[in-house]
C-alpha cells in the first residue's frame, strides 16, 4: 500500500508543476486532460500527506514522553494526546485504504435517467413525476445539468416514463446507486376514506455510452417519425419532429419528442440507445460476477426493491443498508447526499472487507 501511496505523491507533485507550465497552460487539450489526471490523485496525496504528518506528530510525542521525567500532570496530557494520534492514524489508515480501492471505470460519466411507473397506476404516475424533480433539484444542488430527452405524461401531471440526462463530473459515481424500485406509501388525493396506498416506480440509471464503445450498423436501426403531444393533446407538434429508433437486433425501442427539432431528437435518442446497449453488453459480462457479489448496496438491479417513502410517517428507508431519515420533505426537494454518502461508504466498506 506505502509504495502506491509514495507513487501518487510523486505523481501529484509532478502534476502541480506542469499545470503551472506555459507549455501545458498554452494547450487547451494538455491542459484539461493534466488537469483531469491531478483532480483524480489529488485526494489520495492531499490525505497520505495528512498521515505521513500524524505518524511524524506521534514520534514528537513519543520522544517527548520520554522526555518529561517526573511531571506527572505532563505526561498525562502527552499520553491524552498520543491516544488521539494512534485512533487518528488507525482512521487515515482506513481512509486510504478505500481511496487506493479499484474506480468505476464509469464513475466520471453524465448518466441518461429512466423512470417508469409501476405498480399503483396514477398513482405510480404522479410518483414518477415526484422522482423526475427530485433528482432535477438534486442536478441544479450539485451544479450538474439536467436535460430531458423524452416524457409520456397522463392527464393528472404524472408520467408513465420520463427519461432525462444528467451532466456533470462525477455525476454517475452519485447516481448509480438509484437504481431500482422506489416504493411510495401515502394517501393518494382521489382517496375520500384516507387509506394509505403503496405504489412503485423503477428508476434506471445508465452511464451515458461514448461513440467509440458502441458500434451500431444503421441497416440495423428502424427510424419512424411522428408528431409529438403531450397530455390531453397538450402541446401538440405540427410537423412530425418525434423519433422512434427501433434496433432490430435486441428490439430495443428508444423515442424523443422533447425537441422541436428532428435532428436533436434523433441526436438524443442515439444517445438513449447506446446508452442501453452499453448497459445490456456490461450487464452481460458482469452477470457471474453479479451472482457471487453480495454488497451491503445490493446488486443495482432494476427489479429490487431498494427504497420507500412514506408520506404518513415522514420518513425515507433505505432498504440496503437499513437506514431510515425523518426528513422526507427535504429529500423530495433534492437533498439526497446523505443518503448517497452513506450508501456509498457501505460500498467500500464492503470492498474493503474483501481486499
Amino acid at each position: 500500500m506505502f509504495d502506491k501511496l509514495e507513487i501518487f505523491s510523486s505523481r501529484y507533485e509532478e502534476l502541480s508543476e506542469k499545470l503551472c507550465d506555459p507549455s501545458v497552460i498554452s494547450l487547451p487539450e494538455r491542459y484539461t486532460e493534466t488537469m483531469k489526471e491531478y483532480k483524480s490523485v489529488e485526494p489520495v496525496a492531499l490525505k497520505y500527506r495528512e498521515y505521513r504528518q500524524a505518524l511524524s506528530d506521534e514520534a514528537d510525542t513519543r520522544e517527548m514522553l520520554e522526555e518529561s521525567g517526573s511531571d506527572k500532570e505532563m505526561e498525562a496530557m502527552l499520553n491524552e494526546e498520543l491516544s488521539w494520534l494512534r485512533d487518528k492514524i488507525r482512521e487515515l489508515e482506513t481512509e486510504l485504504k478505500m481511496l487506493l480501492l479499484p474506480k468505476d471505470p464509469n464513475d466520471d460519466r453524465n448518466v441518461i435517467v429512466e423512470i417508469r411507473g409501476g405498480a399503483g397506476g396514477e398513482e405510480a404516475a404522479l410518483f414518477a413525476a415526484v422522482l423526475y424533480r427530485m433528482y432535477s433539484m438534486y442536478a441544479i444542488k450539485r451544479g450538474y445539468q439536467a436535460e430531458l430527452i423524452n416524457a409520456n405524461e397522463t392527464e393528472l401531471g404524472g408520467y408513465k416514463e420520463v427519461s432525462f440526462m444528467i451532466t456533470g463530473e462525477g455525476a454517475y459515481s452519485r447516481l448509480k446507486y438509484e437504481s431500482g424500485v422506489h416504493r411510495v406509501q401515502r394517501v393518494p388525493e382521489t382517496e375520500t376514506q384516507g387509506r394509505i396506498h403503496t405504489s412503485t416506480v423503477t428508476v434506471a440509471v445508465l452511464p451515458e455510452a461514448e461513440d467509440v464503445e458502441v458500434n451500431i450498423n444503421p441497416s440495423d436501426l428502424k427510424i419512424d417519425t411522428y408528431r409529438s403531444s403531450g397530455a390531453g393533446g397538450q402541446h401538440i407538434n405540427k410537423t412530425e419532429s418525434a423519433i422512434r429508433i427501433t434496433h432490430l437486433p435486441t428490439g430495443l425501442v428508444v423515442e424523443c419528442q422533447d425537441e422541436r427539432s428532428q435532428y436533436k431528437n434523433k441526436d438524443k435518442a442515439m444517445k438513449v440507445l447506446k446508452s442501453r446497449l452499453l448497459e445490456q453488453e456490461r450487464e452481460r459480462q458482469h452477470n457471474e460476477v453479479a451472482r457471487e457479489r453480495s454488497t451491503q448496496v445490493g446488486t443495482g438491479d432494476r427489479s429490487e426493491r431498494i427504497r420507500t417513502y412514506n408520506y404518513p410517517q415522514g420518513r425515507v428507508t433505505d432498504h440496503r443498508i437499513g437506514l431510515t431519515l425523518y426528513k422526507i420533505d427535504d429529500i423530495l426537494n433534492g437533498a439526497i447526499d446523505e443518503l448517497i454518502d452513506a450508501l456509498i461508504t457501505a460500498d467500500r466498506s464492503a470492498m474493503l472487507e474483501k481486499e
